[in-house]
């Protein structure tokens, strides 16, 4: 399992904010040697978190997450965060959607208390691990399963969906662009969340601080569409602007 320590995880962060930044500007920031900082960064590459270049770093491709395995442990604790404070205002007997996501997952382990659940997923692990919990009904949508993270999207999952109404759609996204535009990466799973929302009667998005201006390359949708934003770090006085126009509520986890 890769642990980051604070400084991996604030060079992430950076590198995902800016785009491209250069090892002496991290080194000098930091406080560390160029030594250091290359190590950090080979050690990121390595795990498919950024790409390396001669003399700095940058995010990866806009067409191309980051593998499955790797997000199971980027920024854990910050997602476990969201998890619970979103799971704390879940009452019992809802009905939920729940997309596909490591940070939806936490969200889902954080549920394993409650009773009287109703959960419809596209998301097989969410789907293996909420049937074991005492009255907590799953049902999953049909599609095309992705072998990367077993995932299902396509047309099928869509029309799935669309039969129901549920009390809360929980999602999680790989972008939230600074005007509060929502992006991801692939356009069959955009499709799947796009319903997600409007069979949902209050959408509740989890995000950890990473997801602010990463690049991805399909619209999702807005913040506006949002109901309310779970997250794990105060946002800028810009995004605050943006979530006050569209009537998002902001909870930032303890």
């Amino acid at each position: 399992m890769l642990i980051l320590n604070q400084r991996q995880k604030d060079l992430l962060a950076w590198v995902n904010r800016e785009g491209y930044v250069a090892v002496e500007k991290m080194a000098a920031h930091f406080a560390v040697t160029h030594q250091t900082i290359r190590r950090d960064i080979t050690l990121l590459a390595e795990h498919k978190l950024l790409q390396r270049y001669h003399g700095g770093a940058s995010v990866l491709s806009s067409v191309e997450n980051v593998a499955y395995d790797a997000r199971q442990v980027l920024m854990i604790e910050e997602k476990r965060r969201i998890a619970r404070a979103l799971a704390a205002e879940i009452p019992d007997n809802a009905s939920l959607f729940i997309n596909l996501g490591t940070t939806t997952e936490e969200v889902a382990k954080a549920l394993s208390q409650h009773r009287g659940l109703r959960v419809i997923t596209n998301n097989f692990h969410i789907a293996n691990l909420m049937c074991d919990y005492p009255d907590c009904e799953v049902l999953v949508a049909g599609g095309a399963l992705r072998k990367r993270d077993r995932g299902l999207t396509g047309e099928a999952t869509v029309q799935f969906i669309r039969q129901f109404k549920v009390d809360y759609g929980i999602i999680g996204v790989s972008c939230i662009e600074h005007g509060g535009v929502l992006r991801d990466y692939d356009y069959r799973e955009v499709l799947t969340t796009q319903a997600i929302m409007q069979q949902s009667r209050q959408v509740w998005l989890a995000a950890d601080h990473s997801k602010f201006d990463r690049p991805a390359l399909v619209e999702l949708g807005h913040l506006s569409q949002v109901d309310a934003l779970f997250t794990d770090q105060p946002v800028s006085a810009e995004m605050a602007e943006v979530l006050a126009a569209g009537d998002t509520r902001l909870v930032v986890a303890a």
